[in-house]
């Protein structure tokens, strides 16, 4: 007799896609079941913290009036929303505007009247004159006189930083100047195929720079113009373009030059950098719609001259007395000129990035509301009493604080303008009480944030660099090892300006 035996295989707990392996399919539950935990801790943060304030706001002895409370419960939940999900930044800032406006707490003219402001308008019309100078050439043709000058790779990393710095007065948005960037990058990689570390570097390198060039004008992110505006509210005094030219175009070039020497020695070695290198103007012109040799075109040179006397009249207002707004509409409304401009305005205007308005002017709104209705010098001052008990120490400590905040706080609020809002007005109404200057605060703030380097996700320069072509550029891991370095160097520099140069120059932090 024979003895047949079955052997049964237990039904695995997991099911199997088809095309997915089993691992990967555990890998993704245990993502799954790891970001609901997230969401149930943070949505009980946020109920926590909604709790604490409604218990605060119906003490007898409390500073925070309902308005107040109303606002700084909006304004938690808003800042939840943006950490914790994928809803459009947009939609949440005009729907917590819309909530504060339903409740009584900010007028309907106060929220509509955002749009009006001349921020909007400004950064509106820079947008137009980007989009004539874009479609003329100028960007390009000099991106290539630059870049064709190096020698060695170390010379076209500082000549590459160089330039992009310079792109920080013909393009409003760190996003508009990396897809400006973009097909200048992908002319050099093709000039320097085969050279893989330095075209990484350089991958590295353009969005790094973007960013942290931005602070050197005062169009060059939404959350300059945030912050001015809600300085300007609060204390009667927001920035102009020449003082936030002065004190932010030194720390974009040092801060800028610096990355660049960090990306080099972190992603080549001593053999890449000691390679010669020869550029020619005809590898550059292959991936550029317009000549990028030969003598500058009509459209070139005026849109050359446009944007120069832009420039020279923003950074002249008090001789003149136009205000910047102004001067960017007329400067708008020559480059979509018939007669002159190399844009029409229709698709001027289809440039401007008409979401990033809207997000500006409702979260200027929720910024102003917290001013006004005293939640931020309520919420200022909870924090108050232990940097108080310091004593002397409490101002530098207290500078340090918050440019350490602003420069780790993109790791949980992506946007820099909603980290503005939410960062801005609680410093202007904690730094008198500590004895600091709340314009020189609001600056270093907004000076250290300009660091959003450490995730793919962290900005949009930094992701649209990351998969160029389809072809990975650079790896999560690359963007952690930079960041060790780089944020110490940048809260050092921003630090460094704050207590030493800025005060040279007109921003003391001690008044």
């Amino acid at each position: 007799m024979t003895l047949i035996e079955h052997s049964t295989t237990p039904p695995s707990r997991i099911k199997e896609t088809p095309g997915i392996a089993p691992a990967q399919t555990a890998r993704a539950r245990a993502a799954a079941r790891r970001s609901l935990i997230i969401r149930v801790v943070a949505a009980t943060l946020g109920l926590a913290i909604a709790a604490a304030v409604i218990v605060a706001a119906q003490q007898p002895d409390t500073d925070l009036s309902p308005q107040g409370a109303i606002t700084l419960m909006v304004f938690v939940l808003a800042v939840w929303l943006w950490i914790f999900t994928a809803i459009d930044d947009t939609y949440i800032a005009l729907g917590a505007a819309t909530v504060l406006v339903l409740t009584g707490t900010m007028d309907t003219s106060a929220l509509f009247s955002t749009l009006g402001e001349e921020t909007i308008w400004l950064l509106l019309a820079a947008f137009v004159i980007a989009a004539g100078v874009r479609a003329s050439g100028l960007a390009n043709r000099g991106a290539a006189f630059i870049i064709t000058g190096a020698t060695t790779p170390r010379q076209l990393a500082h000549l590459t930083t160089l330039a992009l710095v310079v792109t920080t007065f013909a393009v409003p948005s760190t996003s508009g100047r990396a897809a400006l960037a973009l097909p200048v990058f992908l002319a050099l990689r093709q000039a320097l195929a085969g050279r893989t570390a330095l075209i990484k570097a350089l991958a590295i390198l353009f969005p790094s720079v973007i960013l942290l060039s931005a602070v050197g004008s005062f169009l060059g992110a939404g959350a300059h113009l945030i912050t001015s505006q809600i300085l300007e509210t609060a204390t009667g005094q927001g920035f102009d373009f020449a003082t936030w030219l002065l004190l932010g175009l030194p720390l974009a070039l040092v801060a800028s030059h610096l990355c660049a020497e960090i990306v080099l020695r972190m992603f080549t070695s001593a053999k890449d950098r000691g390679e010669k290198l020869r550029i020619n103007s005809e590898d550059l012109e292959q991936h550029s719609d317009t000549p990028v040799t030969g003598p500058l075109t009509v459209a070139e040179s005026r849109a050359a001259l446009l944007l120069g006397a832009v420039v020279v009249l923003w950074c002249t207002e008090p001789l003149h007395g136009l205000h910047p707004a102004l001067v960017a509409l007329i400067g708008a409304l020559v480059a979509a000129s018939p007669s002159y401009g190399s844009v029409d305005l229709a698709k001027g205007l289809k440039s401007v990035p008409w979401s990033l308005l809207l997000f500006m002017a409702a979260t200027l709104a929720l910024g102003n509301a917290l001013v006004s209705t005293g939640a931020a010098e309520w919420l200022a001052g909870g924090a108050l009493e232990p940097i108080q008990s310091l004593g002397i120490a409490a101002a530098p400590l207290f500078v340090v604080l918050v440019v350490l905040i602003s420069t780790f706080a993109h790791l949980v609020i992506q946007s820099r303008s909603a980290r503005s809002a939410v960062l801005i007005p609680i410093v202007i109404a904690l730094s008198p009480t500590v004895g600091v200057d709340p314009m020189a605060a609001a600056f270093a703030s907004t000076a250290a944030a300009g660091f959003c380097h450490t995730l793919t996700s962290s900005a949009k320069p930094v992701a649209m660099f990351a998969a160029v072509d389809g072809i990975e550029t650079y790896s999560a891991k690359d963007l952690l090892r930079l960041s060790t370095l780089l944020a110490p160097v940048n809260v050092a520099l921003v630090l460094l300006f704050s207590f030493l140069i800025w005060p040279l120059l007109g921003l003391p932090l001690f008044p």
